[in-house]
C-alpha cells in the first residue's frame, strides 16, 4: 500500500488478511489439481498467470480502450485538474493522469498497475450531473483506490478463481483424455472437475466480498480527506438514481469498467445476488457516510 495521508483502514486491512487466508487454502488445492494434470496444468498455469500479469500490466491502456477514452491535459481541463491537484496534496501522493470518456452514463473509474500509472477517468456525463463538492468527493473516492493499489489486489485476489475455472473447462474438454472406460480415470474426472469447480465458486465468493468492502473502504478514506462526507452521499444518490433510468443495452458498454467504476453499471436488488455483486448496497454506502458525517460533527 502507498504512504498517504489516506486513513489508515484496519477493517480494510483485515478482510484483506482474512481474503488472502482463504485464498491461501484454494492455491493448496490448485497445487493438488496441478500434480494431477501434470503437464497439461503446468501450461494452464503459465497461460493464466500470463493473462493475468497482461491484465494488470496494462490494465489502464485496456480500460480506457474499453471506455474509449482519452487523457486530457491541464490545458484543456484546468479545474478538473486543479480539483485533482488539492485532492493529492491533501494525500500527498502523485498525481494520476486524468481522462474522460464521452458517454452521458454518470460514472467514474480508476486504474493503473501502480500510482505513477494511475489514471483516474470520468464520464461527460458525470461531470454534467455534479457540483464541485459532489465532483471532488467522486474524485477522493476514486483516488484513494490508486492509493491502495486496488487493481494490483484485486488482480492478485482472482488468480485462483481464473486458473480453477480454466482447470474445470479443461477436465471437460479433455475428460483427462487417457482412458475413458476405465473407472478409476472415471471418478478421478469427477474429483478433479468438482474440486475446480468448488476452488472457482468459492474464489469468486471471496474476491466479490473483499471488492464491495474495497469500495466501503475508498467511500470512507475519500470522505474523511475532503471532509465532507454528505457531498459524497449526494454524488452517489444522484448517480445511482440517474443510472436506474437507463437501458441495460446502454449500460452494458461500460460493463467491462463496472468493477472499479464509482457506482455498478447493472445491479440486481435481491438478497442473494448481492453476494455476487462487486459494489455494496446504496444503503449500505449511505449508512457509512452518515455514520462519518455524524463523527465529524456534522449531524
Amino acid at each position: 500500500m502507498a504512504t498517504t495521508r489516506y486513513a489508515e483502514d484496519r477493517g480494510l486491512t483485515r478482510r484483506m488478511l482474512g481474503t488472502w487466508f482463504g485464498l491461501g487454502l484454494l492455491y493448496v488445492v490448485i497445487a493438488a489439481l496441478l500434480i494431477t494434470f501434470l503437464r497439461s496444468a503446468l501450461v494452464a498455469l503459465v497461460i493464466v498467470a500470463g493473462m493475468l500479469w497482461a491484465q494488470w500490466f496494462f490494465s489502464d491502456t485496456m480500460a480506457l480502450a474499453a471506455m474509449r477514452a482519452r487523457v486530457l491535459s491541464p490545458e484543456e481541463a484546468p479545474e478538473l485538474h486543479a480539483m485533482v491537484d488539492r485532492l493529492c496534496a491533501l494525500a500527498d501522493m502523485p498525481k494520476p493522469r486524468i481522462a474522460v470518456s464521452d458517454t452521458d452514463i454518470p460514472n467514474a473509474f480508476a486504474t493503473g498497475r501502480t500510482p505513477a500509472r494511475a489514471v483516474v477517468c470520468v464520464t461527460t456525463g458525470i461531470l454534467r450531473r455534479l457540483d464541485e463538492k459532489e465532483l471532488e468527493g467522486v474524485l477522493s473516492h476514486e483516488l484513494s483506490h490508486v492509493a491502495h493499489r486496488d487493481v494490483t489486489v484485486m488482480t492478485v485476489a482472482s488468480f485462483a478463481g481464473v486458473l480453477a475455472g480454466l482447470l474445470t473447462r479443461m477436465a471437460l474438454w479433455g475428460g483427462m483424455g487417457r482412458n475413458n472406460r476405465d473407472q478409476n480415470a472415471a471418478l478421478m474426472f469427477m474429483a478433479v472437475l468438482l474440486a475446480s469447480a468448488v476452488v472457482y465458486v468459492v474464489s469468486f465468493l471471496l474476491t466479490r466480498a473483499l471488492s464491495r468492502y474495497r469500495e466501503l473502504s475508498a467511500d470512507r478514506s475519500g470522505a474523511l480527506l475532503t471532509g465532507n462526507p454528505s457531498a459524497l452521499a449526494s454524488a452517489l444518490q444522484k448517480v445511482s438514481g440517474d443510472i436506474a433510468g437507463i437501458p441495460d443495452r446502454d449500460l452494458r458498454s461500460v460493463e467491462s469498467v463496472s468493477a472499479f467504476a464509482f457506482a455498478p453499471a447493472l445491479t440486481s436488488g435481491t438478497s442473494i445476488s448481492s453476494l455476487f455483486q462487486t459494489h455494496p448496497p446504496l444503503e449500505k454506502r449511505l449508512e457509512q457516510l452518515a455514520q462519518i458525517a455524524t463523527q465529524l460533527g456534522q449531524r
